[in-house]
Formats: structure tokens, sequence, C-alpha cells
């Protein structure tokens, strides 16, 4: 158990150094001194940076792909679709922030099969996210407007709502979601 507390901890403080450093400039002796540890103690607990990085990244890559599998798995409207869409991106935001900025910021450093998964699971969410806003529009639910951009300012919003939220904290999880699947509603 104590093994596995301790990996949490290094991916935690792995996932704050890259929010405020950037992957790149992060070192494992960075690392250890956040830990407050020897750098030679991390390889007790993790092999490499990379493997670090997967570790934060992958997880939430998963979570949104099985989230949005479930999405379209479901008997949804599309209009009920995107909102499920907004709320996962919520709650994912809220309560792993610093990895939700690696994910967005560092995903490009990901390396071997590792980023050709990502970027599939990636294309293949944007893929569905467009297929729900051409069936809203289809059916009448959504305004007849760029789907291309329509995805674009979507996914710019979601993205980067952990950015935002750190400093609006006052706002709880559900009134966020309300507001905004009410603002990212493109409905006539």
């Amino acid at each position: 158990m104590k093994n596995i507390d301790r990996k949490a901890e290094i991916l935690g403080a792995a996932a704050r150094l890259f929010k405020e450093k950037g992957y790149g400039a992060v070192s494992m002796r960075d690392l250890a001194a956040a830990l407050n540890i020897k750098a030679s103690s991390l390889y007790n607990h993790i092999n490499s940076k990379q493997e670090i990085l997967q570790a934060i990244i992958m997880p939430l890559a998963y979570e949104f792909t099985a989230g949005m599998e479930k999405i379209k798995a479901a008997n949804l409207t599309p209009r009920q679709q995107l909102n499920h869409i907004i709320e996962q991106h919520v709650e994912i935001s809220i309560h792993h922030p610093e990895a939700i900025a690696s994910l967005n910021n560092e995903w490009m450093n990901l390396e071997g099969d590792s980023l050709k998964q990502f970027i599939a699971m990636r294309t293949n969410y944007e893929a569905h996210l467009k297929e729900i806003l051409q069936q809203g529009i289809a059916y009448g639910a959504f305004k007849p407007l760029d789907v291309e951009l329509t995805i674009f300012a979507i996914l710019s919003t979601l993205r980067t709502l952990h950015l935002w939220y750190k400093r609006k904290k006052s706002l709880r999880g559900d009134a966020l979601k309300t507001e905004l699947k009410s603002l990212l509603q493109i409905g006539r």
C-alpha cells in the first residue's frame, strides 16, 4: 500500500511541476526536490520521466474515451450527448486540474505506442463530437453553424477549463455544469 501511495504522490508532484514549468524543463532532480527525497529514490517507484508522463496522461485519455463511448452507446439526443460531454469535462477538470494541464499541454512529449494511442483516441473523440454536432444540425436541434469552428470553440473552452476554474472556485461543479451547458449550446 505504501508503494501505491508513494507512486501517487510522485505523479501528483510531477503533474504540478509539468503544469508550472513544462515537461521538458522538469528533471528527475526537480521532482525529487519537490518530494524532499533523493533522485535515486524515485527510481524505486518509477523507471523514467516518460513513464511518469504516460501515467499522468493516459488514464485521463482512457477516461475521456470511455466516457464518449458510453455517451455514444446510450439512446440520447444530440443535445443530451453534448450535455454529457460537457459534464464529463467539468468533472475531470475539477478533480484533476494538474493532470488535465499535462494532457492538454504535454501530450506531444509522449513517445512510441503511447503517442500513437493518444493521437488515435483524440482523433476518435473529435470525430464522435463532429458526428454529434452534424446529427444535431440535421435534426434541427442545433443551429447550422460551421461544425469545425464549433468543435474548436467547444473544445477550446472545455480543455482550458482547469485554468479558469482554479481562479473561480466559488462556482460549484453542478452550477458550472449548468452554466457551461447553457453557454455552449448551439441550439435554435
